[in-house]
């Protein structure tokens, strides 16, 4: 995993475009305004996302529209995944542990 896509990804106001970039490619501009803050502001962001190879520009006159790049999305979603495969393991034995008590309790039950 990427370590510039982590650090893109740990700041809320990246994390916001990311979300806005989801449903189309937009500019700057409909950026800034969508999440009312100022251009350079979100160009900053945006930088850093294209920095990381989370997003593409692409020209457009004298605009620039900015997209998603898939690629590190996929590259995040496999590295999580080892991860859950260790969490899935993990919810698998709290749920024999808790089954196992919730048999010793209706058998304490039935005793009394």
């Amino acid at each position: 995993m990427d370590a510039r896509v982590m650090s893109a990804l740990a700041e809320p106001n990246r994390l916001l475009i990311l979300d806005l970039l989801r449903e189309c490619p937009l500019t700057v501009g409909e950026i800034a305004e969508r999440l009312q803050m100022r251009q350079p502001q979100a160009s900053k962001h945006l930088r850093v996302l294209s920095e990381a190879g989370l997003v593409k520009a692409q020209a457009d006159a004298n605009r620039r529209i900015y997209s998603l790049q898939p690629e590190p999305f996929r590259e995040l979603d496999e590295w999580l995944q080892s991860y859950r495969v260790i969490w899935e393991e993990r919810f698998d034995r709290l749920d024999d542990y808790l089954q196992k008590l919730q048999g010793r309790e209706s058998g304490e039950d039935r005793q009394d």
